[in-house]
């Protein structure tokens, strides 16, 4: 199965410079975990619950000022809708995430995939990607130092 009938199509964005407060109240009313930021139509990073518990408020950060691009991960993994079921799982599981963007030829945002959409429709695979991205990873210690 194509990560193109998995995906969720139109993932609704979030801009670098709107707040983290922001970004946590759309994860609340879309129950999700992650949202794609994005300059237009341009994927500049993801920001996920996890960034702005640790990122913010761990930090002592104030929500409703600190804007998102100062926790979003900006390096981001993507994947194709192209690209097969197997071939994502594999990915998320060698970099240990649930969430890939997913981007078309011209590297435009047009969905989101999570590993809980691959296990509903397309189970093979889908527990050795769990056990591989649930192993206990190194602590980043590299915002300690900063």
């Amino acid at each position: 199965m194509r990560i193109a009938d998995l995906m969720t199509r139109e993932p609704v964005t979030i801009a670098p410079h709107d707040t983290v407060q922001r970004a946590a109240q759309l994860m609340d009313e879309l129950n999700v975990g992650a949202l794609p930021v994005c300059e237009g139509s341009q994927l500049v990073g993801i920001v996920t619950d996890r960034d702005i518990t640790v990122r913010a408020t761990a930090a002592g950060l104030d929500p409703r000022m600190t804007e998102v691009d100062l926790v979003m991960s900006d390096r981001v993994r993507c994947c194709s809708p192209r690209q097969s079921a197997a071939e994502v799982l594999r990915q998320m599981a060698a970099v240990q995430i649930r969430r890939l963007p997913v981007l078309d030829e011209a590297q435009q945002l047009v969905g989101m995939v999570a590993l809980a959409d691959i296990a509903v429709r397309e189970p093979a695979g889908v527990q050795d990607a769990l056990r591989q991205i649930s192993m206990p990873a190194e602590p980043d210690r590299a915002a300690l130092a900063a």
